[in-house]
């Protein structure tokens, strides 16, 4: 799944975070900064201050395919 129906709606996004990815285990996550791939792969990476949480979808193995920007 790269970025489905499981993807969570922008418009829950906070105002000026431009992105989201979804992490192996299937947590979504909106980002402040455009995040990077963990270095141990699963996850994205950001300053925990640019990270909140976003959704629960279902696991992903092809996590690091979901990074998405705010369409627009």
């Amino acid at each position: 799944m790269t970025g489905g129906s499981d993807s969570p709606d922008w418009s829950g996004a906070p105002e000026g975070w431009n992105w989201a990815a979804q992490d192996e285990d299937g947590r979504w996550f909106w980002y402040g900064v455009k995040p990077v791939p963990g270095i141990g792969g699963g996850v994205w990476r950001a300053p925990s201050r640019a990270q909140a949480y976003a959704g629960q979808g279902a696991p992903n193995p092809e996590w690091y395919e979901s990074l998405r920007e705010r369409p627009g």
